[in-house]
């Protein structure tokens, strides 16, 4: 077992250029995110093509753009992702990816690493001024009740959309492994039949927390690792024709149950991030 390496905590006059770095960044990301739902998203949109074309067009664009915001964070010392087998990401079709959600960019990081990517969007996004226009382009679903969900999550799994979803629904409170997870990733999975991709994202510094404003830019270099776990299939929790919802409630229980006792696990071991 190897131990975490953080980086160094800068103090005083040092610190300032990576608060003016970091700072520049999410002003840049929010007025991006502006001009592009005014003038390049709605292009791709209604560039001539089927809809999945245009849908498809759109969530390439938005992956680039944060792939971009990824390395400016980078460049001014906010984070350091690392990934390893970043290839099957990218090749993963049709699967619900969960991951826990530690910092304020986890939804940046992993769109960046996953060019085919939808997620569920809650409803405040969709009246911010500065995203609204990109997750609209985009077709993000809506977080608008329990049956439209489904029906949306499922319409979106067989065209070959990856889902990703963050199961402790806000990001993790400081002090704590996770956060309780939501039973929705698992009623997905096993009303949907479809594989699940759990993801760990590894952290070895606090920052950009709930807990904190998103002014207040880190010290340290927050190291991140992408950790890529083994598929996990529905079939051992479904029961073959089963239509007793209280036996496919128990099942999605006991789904989340086990995805959280595997990341608590994941989570209590610790690896070095170079």
């Amino acid at each position: 077992m190897t131990n975490f390496t953080p980086a160094p905590k800068l103090t005083g006059l040092a610190y300032i250029p990576r608060w003016i770095g970091g700072v520049a960044c999410y002003i840049v990301f929010g007025l991006g995110g502006l001009f592009s739902s005014l003038t390049l998203l709605p292009l791709l949109k209604f560039w001539p093509g089927s809809h999945a074309q245009k849908i498809k067009r759109v969530r390439k664009a938005v992956h680039i753009m944060f792939k971009g915001m990824v390395a400016m964070l980078t460049a001014a010392g906010v984070i350091k992702v690392s990934t390893e087998n970043a290839y099957l990401l990218r090749n993963m079709k049709g699967k619900i990816i969960i991951a826990n959600h530690p910092t304020l960019v986890d939804v940046v990081v992993m769109i960046s690493l996953i060019p085919n990517a939808g997620c569920i969007v809650k409803q405040a996004l969709w009246r911010n001024v500065f995203l609204r226009g990109v997750v609209s382009s985009a077709g993000y679903i809506p977080n608008r009740g329990a049956d439209l969900l489904l029906k949306d999550c499922k319409s979106e799994l067989e065209t070959g959309t990856n889902l990703i979803i963050f199961p402790e629904g806000t990001r993790t409170q400081i002090g704590e492994t996770i956060n309780q997870f939501a039973r929705g990733a698992a009623n997905i999975t096993l009303r949907t039949h479809t594989e699940l991709i759990p993801i760990v994202l590894r952290t070895n510094a606090t920052g950009l927390s709930k807990q904190q404003p998103w002014y207040h830019i880190p010290a340290r270099t927050i190291g991140m690792r992408v950790e890529i776990g083994d598929p996990r299939s529905y079939n051992e929790y479904i029961s073959t024709g089963s239509v007793d919802t209280s036996l496919n409630a128990k099942k999605a229980r006991q789904m989340t149950r086990d995805l959280e006792h595997y990341y608590k696990q994941q989570l209590d071991i610790t690896h070095e991030i170079t």
